[in-house]
């Protein structure tokens, strides 16, 4: 990899006439990436996927680095990617639908998977609330609720027998959001053996009520939240919308489609899902294959 970095970086002084100070920008912001590769264990630049360029470019933003200095490493890679292709070095391109840095300006802070674990593993569920607060978790990660959408649950949402619920979301727009078994299990445990307890009371029909039989208010599922989190050790700024672009990043890392992942955000714009990732043409290209009768 290092081998044909050098021939990169060759290529732009000597062929391209670029300065030594912008020669000098991409060899670091390159030799960075190329670093984080090696970390990871990749050893060859066929190997490299997007969601690992997303994954370097999501570990500088952790650890401080500016927006435009983000912007300006995805454009390095880029650059570079597209050289090795042009000059039949690399098959496929990767980063061919990466083709905006002003993604960096508002992607959103997620957790990884392992720290999701680590953030629904922290109610302590042997107690009435602790029960209460992995469900409430299990659910916002889930079903990637907004922190109204799960503040304004209601019992007649819920269609546990069928494994989804039912959410108005923004411009009381209806949506319906499947839940895993595991997530289902929590969540009926809650509603047999401690929503009772917390609250007997008919007119509340809030799913996740509080020891005064009252709903749960979105300024206490964030107080809830960040408790977890420290209880988890986890160091990022984690709130409630947090769960939320989790849920949508990791299901697009596993290969879902984007289309599916705007329904179930409830985003009327495929623009605004886009936030997370630019469409992967390969993916869209298995789909068109296996879905349309002339494939």
């Amino acid at each position: 990899m290092n081998a044909l970095l050098e021939s990169f970086l060759d290529y732009i002084s000597l062929e391209r006439g670029l300065s030594i100070n912008t020669r000098k920008a991409y060899a670091d912001d390159l030799r960075q990436f190329l670093s984080y590769l090696t970390e990871k264990g990749v050893s060859s630049l066929s190997q490299v996927s997007r969601k690992q360029i997303l994954d370097h470019l999501m570990a500088m933003k952790a650890s401080g680095m500016s927006t435009n200095s983000i912007s300006r490493h995805l454009v390095s890679i880029k650059i570079f990617f597209r050289y090795l292709q042009q000059e039949g070095l690399l098959d496929k391109n990767v980063t061919d639908t990466m083709d905006s840095p002003r993604l960096w300006k508002i992607l959103p802070d997620t957790l990884s998977e392992k720290e999701v674990d680590l953030l629904l593993e922290a109610p302590d569920m042997r107690k009435p609330l602790g029960v209460r607060d992995r469900a409430m978790l299990e659910i916002f990660y889930a079903c990637g609720l907004r922190v109204s959408e799960l503040a304004n649950l209601k019992l007649a949402d819920l269609h546990t027998d069928d494994g989804y619920i039912r959410c108005i979301g923004k411009g009381r727009k209806e949506r319906v959001i499947p839940i895993g078994d595991k997530s289902l299990r929590l969540l009926n445990r809650y509603l047999e053996e401690v929503r009772p307890i917390l609250c007997d009371n008919p007119h509340v029909q809030q799913v996740f009520v509080s020891k005064r039989e009252a709903g749960l208010c979105r300024q206490r599922l964030w107080q809830i939240i960040k408790k977890y989190t420290k209880d988890a050790g986890i160091m990022k700024n984690v709130t409630p919308h947090t769960l939320r672009h989790s849920f949508a990043t990791h299901l697009l890392a596993n290969g879902a489609p984007l289309r599916v992942i705007q329904e179930m955000l409830g985003h009327a714009d495929i623009a605004t899902t886009q936030i997370y990732t630019h469409v992967n043409p390969e993916r869209l290209k298995s789909i068109h294959q296996q879905f349309h009768p002339r494939a």
